[in-house]
């Protein structure tokens, strides 16, 4: 009978232990964001030159912690859009690609960071196709949650 005691009385301490209620943590629900200030480059209807090297540059923040970014230059000669911008730019006529310009590159961001001015610097190949491109930025936070930024841009 007194094992019988002692388990019921160790399986009610696990139970009431083993089931502590952790504080409430607040869940992130807020999309990182992707701050456009006048220094920001490039801008909508920007332009990257052939065989030059362009400093990026922008602003991110976050409610609580941001992850990381990536930039994605590809090309728009068929015209289609995903722009996120309100204003639009004047696009050359259709044509297909001989040799575009790609770039794709993930970029870290310091641990802890609430605040983080990007900077990065990209070649422009002197031999590629000119005309207009989408410069893509996807911005995710430490949850997981994604802002993406579409600019329309020309490399002459």
């Amino acid at each position: 009978m007194m094992k019988k005691i002692t388990a019921l009385f160790a399986l009610a301490v696990f139970i009431f232990t083993g089931c502590k209620k952790e504080k409430n943590e607040e869940i992130d629900t807020a999309y990182p964001e992707i701050v456009t200030t006048s220094s920001s480059f490039p801008q909508q209807c920007g332009v990257l030159t052939r065989g030059q090297t362009a400093t990026i540059r922008a602003t991110f923040s976050d409610n609580k912690e941001l992850g990381a970014y990536s930039v994605d230059i590809h090309n728009n000669f068929d015209q289609h859009n995903h722009s996120t911008e309100i204003s639009s730019c004047t696009f050359d006529a259709k044509k297909a690609p001989i040799k575009p310009f790609l770039f794709i590159q993930d970029y870290n961001i310091p641990a802890g960071s609430k605040r983080y001015e990007a900077t990065a610097q990209i070649s422009v190949p002197a031999d590629i196709d000119p005309g207009d491109y989408h410069f893509m930025i996807r911005l995710t936070d430490k949850e997981g949650w994604q802002t993406i930024k579409g600019l329309s841009i020309k490399i002459q």
